[in-house]
């Protein structure tokens, strides 16, 4: 079982429009991971049926009991991040703005506060319209520990592989270079970057790098959209050869893209698409490349 990553420096690459392209291509030999828990899209294109729904709870939130609180106001005197306020004359924790440290528990001379599990979103296990499965999640709004929820879809996914005797885990990480990318790396055989010719796109997708050499993983690049600015695409055909990174494909500029997401589809699935049918040559050069 293999794992491939795809992920790009920033958003709006088209990053995951290549990776539906590629599920659609892997079929039933891989299990899907969506890790871009901050902005999931790629149920749009999948149509899971969410099979399976759990709540993801991570961190804790201080709750004060109203009826015990004497509203003595050292709980708010004491919070450092300014989480505690006075409405209707009674003190509440402002849920966005707890860090829950539990300091407040701990000074309340009338055990008035105490902790609590954070839900801070839910992950779903779903069939697809590919045959096989798909894990995915939703962070909640303002919610934290997106990398938590990263890491739980990806032992999901593992699992379900392993069960299901599957060739590939194909994941979708989030763009960037923070947490979530992180945890979408951890333990991965292999990198797709997805990059497009604009200076911001070169400049974050040499940052994302720096981030995949520390792990020490192979990686390949596929520069969408190359026609727009030739100049800059060089520029990065520059760095990759710099680095050793596997440039795999140049992608024209191609309305098809929209069309497709306009319908539900992946770009693979749109007949005579000249995009489509260098993905479909991606994908077997990723294979031979990752065996």
């Amino acid at each position: 079982m293999k794992e491939i990553v795809i992920i790009s420096g920033k958003g709006g690459t088209g990053k995951t429009s290549v990776t539906s392209s590629f599920a659609l291509l892997a079929g039933k030999n891989a299990i899907i991971a969506d890790c871009d828990v901050d902005a999931a899209d790629m149920h749009i294109l999948m149509q899971p049926d969410y099979e399976i729904k759990e709540d993801f709870y991570s961190g804790e939130l201080a709750v004060i009991n109203p009826e015990t609180c004497t509203q003595c106001g050292i709980c708010a005197d004491i919070c450092r991040f300014d989480a505690i306020s006075i409405i209707n004359n009674k003190h509440v924790v402002e849920p966005l703005s707890c860090e829950g440290c539990g300091y407040c528990a701990r000074v309340c001379p009338v055990n008035a506060i105490k902790n609590i599990d954070l839900k801070v979103g839910q992950y779903f296990i779903s069939n697809i319209k590919t045959g096989t499965k798909m894990v995915h999640a939703k962070l909640g709004i303002g919610a934290d520990n997106s990398g938590k929820l990263v890491a739980n879809v990806k032992n999901e996914a593992k699992k379900l592989a392993l069960k299901l005797n599957k060739e590939f885990i194909l994941i979708d990480g989030s763009p960037g270079v923070g947490c979530p990318v992180t945890s979408s790396l951890s333990g991965a055989h292999f990198v797709v970057l997805v990059t497009e010719p604009t200076l911001s796109a070169l400049h974050d997708l040499k940052r994302v790098y720096v981030l995949v050499k520390k792990f020490n993983i192979k990686a390949a690049c596929i520069i969408n959209k190359w026609d727009i600015n030739t100049a800059v695409s060089s520029e990065i055909k520059d760095f990759l050869k710099k680095e050793g990174i596997l440039h795999i494909a140049d992608l024209n500029y191609d309305e098809a893209f929209t069309k497709a997401m306009i319908q539900g589809k992946a770009i693979v699935e749109i007949e005579d698409s000249e995009v489509g049918k260098i993905l479909k040559e991606s994908w077997e050069t990723i294979k031979k490349n990752i065996s």
